[in-house]
This record gives C-alpha cells, sequence and structure tokens, in this order.
C-alpha cells in the first residue's frame, strides 16, 4: 500500500494544490486536475507528466509548457532547459523534513493528506 501527493506550486514554491492518489496511480493524469481553476502562464513538471491530452491543453489555454519529453515520445519537444527549474521538488525535500511526512505513519490517506496541507501552510509562513 502506497500513496503519491501531487502538488502544484506558484513561482515562490509554495504550495497551491495538494492532491492525494494511490501508490500505483500513473502522474499524468494528474496533471489536469492540479490545474483547474487555475490560469498559470508557465507549468514547470517533469517527464512524468508529458502527454499530448495534457500538451493540447496547454497550448489551447495559452500556456507554456515547460517539460522534458517522455523518453517513450517517438518525436521528442523542445523545450526551454534555461527555465526549467525544479521547484517542485524543492518544495517537497522542505516538507519530507516534517519525518511524519516523509515515513506516513497515519493509516488513512484523509489524514495523511491533512498533515501534508497543515505542513504546507507552515511552509508558506516561513
Amino acid at each position: 500500500m502506497g500513496t503519491k501527493i501531487h502538488a502544484c506550486t506558484d513561482a515562490l514554491s509554495n504550495a497551491v494544490r495538494l492532491i492525494a492518489t494511490g501508490g500505483q496511480a500513473g502522474d499524468c493524469p494528474q496533471a489536469l486536475p492540479l490545474l483547474a481553476g487555475l490560469h498559470p502562464g508557465k507549468v514547470l513538471a517533469d517527464t512524468a507528466y508529458d502527454s499530448d491530452e495534457n500538451r493540447t491543453y496547454y497550448a489551447q489555454n495559452g500556456i507554456e509548457a515547460v517539460i522534458p519529453s517522455h523518453p517513450g515520445r517517438v518525436e521528442p519537444v523542445e523545450m526551454d532547459a534555461e527555465t526549467y527549474r525544479n521547484k517542485i521538488e524543492r518544495f517537497f525535500g522542505r516538507l519530507k523534513q516534517y519525518r511524519r511526512l516523509a515515513t506516513r505513519y497515519e493509516k488513512t490517506v484523509i489524514s495523511f493528506l491533512a498533515l501534508w496541507h497543515i505542513a504546507a501552510a507552515l511552509d508558506w509562513l516561513r
């Protein structure tokens, strides 16, 4: 049994939205729910969030996609490597300093996600 936390952060690497899924769930289907109701100028994400569906959504909504191409992609898509900085990894690194989040002591997904929200709020206050 595992749980994945998917996060959307702002330009300062502060959490905007957190979603929990099963550990076996793919990352790519979570990209659009993370962005629902938001109007970012750019999306920086890792290769797990690269799909034609997501890229079509970004293009239709005027969002610049700064996502490395998935290794399985037949024709790699160019990206601005200068802009690509993994701020989301910095966010996860800061929050995983809380031992309870890094080791997942909670038995339910709801309580686990709630602690992530509390930690994200404390992170905003720093």
